[in-house]
């Protein structure tokens, strides 16, 4: 085993959060951080032009190719589960939606955890503190900072429509949804810089990594923690690892932080002998911390996609249904970083509830101009569009496990949807507010017609057996490390992201969201690490 030296601080995972913690540290000129990564250098094409997407999704060049077991709740469908395995993680394949969630969530989380550093009127001047806003530095929104924020460079009267008629049943229309309160409808805002994909290895660790006092070493995989047993219980002293067809030993003076992500930093600590000791000890690891929160409280967004067909509107399907169309739309992005090329997965969103009385949204609408069978297949022949909708706050619960003590066997993921009758209820409630959408007069003129799930599908008992055969993750599992009060159950870090039971370990990424936020969960994730980094440094004084 060779050594890669001593450093104050390793990052695990150079994704979302390790590209902001990277930045972060090593601007403490006498501080020395190194980063350790699986994947390679977000040099790939596809990653930077928005609709590559799809290219990037279930390739193992940019993904680690998870699948979810068999679950129940979809009719025993097993669904692909991305995850990026590349510099900026997940920001190099994700929907580049930028989405804060609601201040209700950061207030539930500082209750949950006792500490009223996480309430909204808190963190937002972290989200505000990297934000590059195009509006301009204002009460909400931040200018000047790394993470870049745009409007899209694109607009569709189909959605322009649906916005219309959810305006008709009682969705109002906003400019921002990022101030507290996402209620409305709206064209997302999108993480670009004029067209093109904005990453966190652009925005983050590419000045980052100009300082001489950051190492980066990609490719390289880890095999587990260092956990020794010291006079005050279980200390991290740093990782192991693989790369380069040698295995490293790297050792960390001051702390650790794992920020591999929901899937994998639960599996590395596991790996690490820290989780429930009776699966430890089925899967071959011995057990040298007890926390049986590891791995646990998995939480993800389970999209449903309702497909419309329509008469007398652009649709993608239509556009590119032949070479010339997509010639004209590669010349149009080649030109002026615009057009089908320049989107983001989806375009419009909405925030609404499923019952009036509830205090606030707990549902979100991605709205697309086309529609397919189902990722990674074709554009359907005919014009559409479709109409996903997601359960902002699900109480389904799943979990995260590994198999074995093999460290590259990939984890068990098991989200458990639509596994309790309050999600079951939401999902049927969210496929009858869509239909009321398509059938108001706003849309009338474009005569939508029902293609999926289809119009069999009638009592509630039927929309939920629908969005069990047409749900889908919406690439959001967060929760699986939760933060928490120490001593109480499934916690697994501090209000201080600091592991219960190991000392000099942290976890840093959206594993330690108690609850999901009510919406898309990257940005917060750059705001869970903006808030870890100032702690540490703090710390470190």
């Amino acid at each position: 085993m060779e050594s890669a030296g001593q450093f104050d601080y390793i990052i695990i995972g150079a994704g979302t959060a390790g590209c902001v913690l990277a930045n972060r540290l090593t601007q403490d000129k006498d501080v020395e951080v190194l980063l350790v990564e699986a994947g390679g250098r977000d040099d790939y094409v596809w990653i930077h032009i928005p609709v590559g997407y799809l290219h990037c999704i279930d390739n193992p060049r940019t993904d680690w190719l998870y699948r979810t077991e068999p679950d129940a709740g979809l009719g025993g469908r097993s669904l692909i589960y991305p995850r990026g395995k590349v510099l900026g993680g997940s920001s190099s394949i994700n929907g580049m939606i930028y989405m804060r969630g609601q201040a209700g969530d950061y207030d539930q989380w500082a209750e949950m955890c006792g500490d009223p550093g996480w309430r909204w009127d808190e963190v937002l001047p972290l989200f505000k503190k990297s934000e590059d806003h195009y509006r301009g530095a204002g009460d909400f929104h931040g200018s000047g900072g790394e993470w870049r924020v745009e409007k899209q460079r694109l607009s569709w009267q189909i959605l322009d429509a649906f916005r219309d008629a959810a305006e008709q049943v009682g969705i109002p229309k906003v400019e921002d949804f990022n101030r507290g309160d996402n209620l409305g409808s709206s064209y997302f805002e999108v993480n670009q810089k004029r067209g093109i994909r904005w990453n966190t290895a652009k925005a983050f660790l590419r000045p980052a990594s100009r300082r001489p006092n950051l190492t980066i070493m990609t490719g390289c995989h880890v095999e587990k923690l260092m956990i020794e047993q010291g006079d005050n219980g279980a200390v991290c002293k740093g990782v192991i690892f693989t790369g380069g067809g040698t295995q490293w030993r790297a050792e960390a003076v001051r702390e650790t932080l794992l920020a591999a992500g929901a899937v994998g930093s639960p599996q590395i600590l596991q790996l690490s002998g820290i989780g429930a000791a009776q699966q430890l000890q089925q899967a071959g690891v011995k057990p040298l911390a007890d926390l049986p929160g590891v791995g646990a409280n998995l939480q993800d967004h389970l999209q449903l996609r309702m497909v419309f067909k329509v008469t007398g509107a652009k649709t993608l399907n239509t556009m590119a249904s032949n070479w010339f169309g997509k010639m004209r739309i590669g010349l149009e992005y080649a030109l002026f970083q615009s057009g089908p090329m320049s989107m983001a997965p989806s375009q419009l969103g909405a925030f609404a509830k499923s019952h009036p009385d509830l205090a606030r949204p707990n549902l979100q609408y991605h709205v697309q101009p086309l529609s397919l069978e189902r990722f990674g297949e074709p554009l359907h022949t005919f014009p559409a569009f479709t109409a996903s909708v997601c359960n902002l706050r699900p109480t389904s619960r799943g979990h995260v496990r590994i198999a074995s003590a093999d460290s590259y066997a990939p984890p068990k993921i098991t989200p458990m949807y639509l596994s309790t009758p309050e999600d079951r209820k939401v999902a049927a409630a969210a496929l009858g507010l869509t239909r009321a959408i398509a059938a108001a007069p706003a849309l009338k003129k474009y005569a939508p017609e029902e293609f999926k799930p289809g119009v069999h599908y009638k009592t509630e008992d039927d929309l939920a057996e629908a969005a069990g055969a047409i749900g889908t993750t919406i690439f959001h599992p967060v929760g699986t490390c939760r933060m928490g009060k120490i001593g109480e159950a499934g916690t697994v870090v501090d209000s201080q992201l600091r592991v219960a039971n190991v000392s000099r370990l942290r976890v840093v990424d959206a594993s330690v969201m108690p609850t999901i936020t009510s919406g898309n969960t990257n940005s917060p994730t750059i705001m869970i690490a903006e808030k870890a980094a100032q702690l540490i440094r703090e710390n470190g004084k």
